[in-house]
């Protein structure tokens, strides 16, 4: 796996909402491949590399929870923050969330524990200071001393994930339990899920066909033709 990396993600709970279930959110079983692409991100990232999840590894029993959480059924109108801008004055551009919030049911994930590999490709914006290799011993670096950016989340950010580099010359952790929901014995179909939005054209969400097989979820590359819109 040439300038891959190995990320262990773990956390108290997680929502990788469907987007067929906006209002109650409902969590995927696993986590999405644009989830740990956020994730990577986080710690790492620069216009001139492009992160591809090529695996997710499920280390703990899937357990879903139901909670209820408070959210704001409203946001600020772009039309007027294009106006703040422009003018340098924030005039009306308030929200009370007060006044929106909602209570909201939601199904999710806890105490959840993942390995996610991944490699990188350098896009056409890297220029002659780039290479593999400077920005591959960069991300090793930030994630032994545990910095990044922004905190990494699992799926929403007050669900904060722990990450930690698995090593090259390190085995990869086995999962806790050898269960038929992680796909032991036979491999467990989890239907279409979320791939990414197509950012670079029409911001189309792209799916693909999930299989949970011994705890191991592949990720088609990016022009797969298992990827739909």
């Amino acid at each position: 796996m040439a300038f891959g990396v190995r990320l262990r993600v773990s956390g108290d709970y997680a929502c990788f909402t469907r987007p067929e279930m906006k209002v109650e959110r409902v969590s995927y079983d696993v986590m999405t491949p644009s989830a740990a692409r956020g994730i990577l991100e986080a710690i790492h990232w620069k216009p001139a590399i492009k992160w591809i999840v090529e695996e997710i590894r499920v280390l703990k029993p899937i357990r879903f929870q139901s909670i209820r959480r408070n959210e704001v059924g409203a946001k600020a109108p772009v039309t007027a923050i294009r106006k703040a801008m422009r003018s340098d004055d924030l005039g009306d551009l308030s929200l009370v969330v007060e006044d929106h919030r909602q209570q909201r049911a939601a199904t999710v994930l806890a105490n959840v524990d993942y390995v996610i590999s991944a490699r990188f490709e350098l896009t056409p914006k890297a220029d002659g200071s780039d290479n593999p290799g400077k920005h591959l011993d960069t991300f090793n670096r930030r994630t032994r001393k545990g910095q990044c950016f922004h905190q990494p989340c699992l799926g929403t950010r007050e669900f904060p994930a722990r990450f930690e580099l698995i090593e090259p010359d390190a085995p990869l952790p086995t999962p806790e339990t050898e269960t038929p929901d992680l796909g032991f014995g036979t491999p467990r179909d989890l239907g279409f899920m979320l791939y990414d939005i197509d950012h670079g054209g029409d911001r189309s969400s792209l799916f693909f066909r999930a299989t949970l097989d011994r705890g191991v979820m592949k990720v088609p590359p990016p022009d797969s033709p298992e990827i739909r819109r």
